[in-house]
């Protein structure tokens, strides 16, 4: 293990226990006297910040278990695919595209071979030399894309079709106990439905002049891929968590049939609250239960007890053991577009969703160049667009935590 390594593992474990004491003074001043001490306070954001360092890292290793999760069902359900008779072609080629759509997300053109970059699209690299003279710094600065992960914790599927049906059972008959001689009734109340996600298509258009194409020192069009890239990950991350499902994917939080549990207070989490909320989901969906939540809510999990005075964050063994930090056990993956806390606000979702909610992919993403459209304004127009869908499968698989008494 490296030094750098070493000081990591060594540095959060030291800076979650002194978190946790210098928290336990705040709140003993709180206590006694109505109000913490302003050092105390401003020491605690101090170590937060440094517990924040570490967070990238733990998040990282969280993604990364659930797409070897996901990695390993699509090779199981391959597996079954190619044991079948009729088994094609079309729906591998439409998962590798999406395959490479997810790669190029997470891990940017750098980590991709030329026929994969080619099958999404073709990149025209050309440059010229009066934007780039030798003090010329090549370097484009960028401010961070936030998404929420949706795709990464639910289940995904790729179609070729215009939307995906898939039946579900919405009620069943009950078992009956019986005498060994007695009469046998009809055990009704088994009934289905027929679950119908449909994809749903975002674009992004934009005009680039030929010359700035021609003389840049970026490529731009290797620009635009990642720019696209993006910014519909962002707006599906968006939908996902909470979309109105007009014209667009369901969200999570906006389910009606998804269940709630309250926190307990009426603007504010806590413990006891997020320990019902582990609680009211069934226990065959909580080995693969997962929370989500945005980062300020997850600063507002760190100072939290339950009612036998023990934290429900858990600092993890993340870079000696390969085990992320938890709340009371379980993973959390931060989702940028989760709502803050506040009263009445549904800040923290826990569940199964791979189980829960499903994602269709249609097109990956397409880029069209078009040249000729704006040739007389001396542009070149680039239109990307995506077909995706998404919504809650399986409600009960998914408990929703509101800030509520």
């Amino acid at each position: 293990m490296s030094d750098d390594i070493k000081n990591a593992v060594e540095g959060i474990a030291t800076a979650f226990e002194e978190f946790k004491a210098t928290n336990d003074a705040r709140l003993t001043d709180i206590e006694k006297k109505g109000s913490s001490d302003p050092l105390v306070e401003e020491k605690l954001k101090n170590i937060e910040a440094d517990l924040d360092r570490f967070e990238d890292i733990n998040q990282k290793l969280t993604l990364a278990q659930q797409e070897s999760k996901q990695v390993q069902e699509k090779l199981n359900d391959f597996e079954a695919l190619l044991k079948r008779p009729e088994a094609g072609l079309e729906t591998q080629a439409i998962d590798t595209k999406a395959a490479m759509f997810d790669k190029w997300l997470r891990k940017g053109k750098e980590q991709m071979d030329a026929d994969e970059i080619k099958a999404l699209t073709v990149s025209d690299d050309t440059s010229a030399g009066f934007l780039a003279p030798p003090e010329y710094v090549r370097e484009l600065i960028k401010t961070l894309t936030e998404v929420s992960p949706m795709r990464q914790i639910a289940r995904v599927r790729a179609t070729s079709q215009k939307a995906i049906q898939i039946p579900s059972r919405t009620a069943t008959f009950a078992a009956q106990w019986v005498a060994e001689t007695g009469t046998r009734a009809e055990t009704s109340g088994y009934t289905t439905n027929l679950e119908e996600i449909p994809t749903h298509e975002m674009y992004a258009l934009v005009d680039i002049s030929e010359q700035m194409l021609e003389d840049s020192v970026f490529n731009m069009e290797t620009e635009m891929q990642a720019e696209f890239s993006d910014q519909f990950a962002k707006a599906e991350g968006q939908a996902m968590v909470a979309g109105d499902a007009i014209g667009k994917p369901e969200g999570v939080i906006t389910n009606t049939s998804v269940g709630q549990t309250n926190s307990g207070a009426s603007a504010a989490l806590t413990g006891d609250g997020l320990i019902s909320l582990v609680h009211a989901i069934k226990s065959p969906y909580a080995p693969n239960a997962t929370f989500i939540f945005n980062r300020t809510t997850l600063s507002a999990i760190r100072k939290l007890k339950d009612t036998a005075g023990q934290y429900v964050f858990q600092a993890g063994m993340m870079l000696t053991a390969g085990v992320p930090n938890s709340i009371l056990g379980y993973p959390y993956v931060e989702m940028p577009d989760m709502p803050d806390v506040a009263a009445n606000s549904l800040s923290v979702a826990f569940g199964d969703f791979s189980r829960g909610y499903m994602v269709v992919d249609r097109v990956a993403l397409s880029v069209l160049r078009d040249p000729f459209t704006q040739a007389t304004a001396g542009n070149v127009r680039y239109v990307a667009r995506r077909r995706v869908g998404g919504q809650v499968i399986l409600p009960e698989a998914i408990r929703i935590q509101k800030t509520a008494s």
